[in-house]
């Protein structure tokens, strides 16, 4: 009998190791894949460099960087590149020619190693453009020019696609603005440059789907983009609007601000919240 009992007190006690290894290997197994998760973000700052834009995106181990602001804010722009320790860009988008969109794009060219370089086809006779195209040469770069429908390879589990210009003709050079839509998992980011109402029109009648979490405004909040059709198209939670304080221009206009507040939509603003950074873990989004 207590040779039997000895043989079933064997048996429980290997059955417990078995079940104390197994859990610590499950629980293992769940902060190792936690940990995983946690590094699959996708994230954007939207960087504070006074009146005009800039952006970059980081996702997958690869830079986008949407702009770079004007001229008298480059040294601030590189600054806060090198802080968050920027060493190449994949892409780089000059949405459009307005100097307070390119004035640092000649220095940020000259600084980083770029693989592709995108740009609508419009010239214009100011410095900034001129230093801009003379870095592109110097570096043997060429400028892809931008179409609906295509696509940046910004790698596993995000789509970047271009939704405008629809035109290449415009009387305005704000509606040259390429204008793309990031998706990353469940969650959407909408970039517009200074796309007008114009091109706001143009995207609607083309019914693209630009249904997005968070909307970059068009033209720092102006008067001029945004409108209602639009803004409820794409039915965003949060809005971000880059812009210098108390700039001539009056951005954001109070327009755009009551139409933002009357949808409930949360906003953000370069010129009261410096620099903006958002993560999403492809199903939340949170302001770090």
């Amino acid at each position: 009998m207590n040779y039997i009992k000895k043989y079933f007190n064997i048996i429980a006690l290997l059955i417990s190791i078995t079940f104390l290894i197994s859990g610590c290997m499950n629980l293992e197994s769940s902060q190792t894949s936690n940990s995983f998760n946690k590094s699959l973000e996708f994230t954007v700052y939207y960087i504070d460099i006074g009146q005009g834009d800039s952006e970059l995106i980081q996702v997958n181990n690869k830079n986008l960087l949407i702009d770079a602001g004007p001229t008298k804010s480059t040294d601030k722009l590189l600054s806060y590149l090198n802080s968050i320790d920027i060493k190449k860009l994949n892409y780089v988008i000059a949405t459009h020619p307005d100097e307070d969109h390119i004035g640092g794009m000649s220095t940020v060219i000259n600084t980083y190693p770029i693989d592709k370089f995108y740009a609508p086809k419009k010239t214009v006779n100011t410095r900034a453009f001129e230093n801009m195209i003379t870095e592109l040469k110097s570096k043997n770069m060429k400028i892809d020019v931008p179409k609906p429908g295509m696509q940046l390879d910004l790698g596993e589990g995000t789509k970047a696609e271009i939704l405008a210009p629809n035109s290449d003709r415009y009387e305005d050079t704000n509606n040259y603005s390429i204008v793309l839509k990031i998706s990353y998992g469940n969650t959407k980011f909408l970039f517009t440059g200074d796309a007008e109402k114009l091109s706001e029109r143009e995207i609607l009648d083309k019914n693209y789907d630009i249904s997005a979490d968070v909307l970059k405004l068009g033209h720092h909040g102006s008067s001029t983009s945004t409108t209602d059709e639009f803004l409820d198209k794409v039915s965003p939670e949060i809005a971000i609007i880059s812009c210098g304080a108390d700039n001539r221009y009056g951005h954001p206009h109070k327009e755009t601000l009551r139409k933002l507040k009357k949808r409930n939509i949360r906003i953000y603003r370069t010129d009261i919240d410096g620099n903006i950074v958002l993560i999403s873990d492809g199903k939340n989004i949170v302001k770090k």
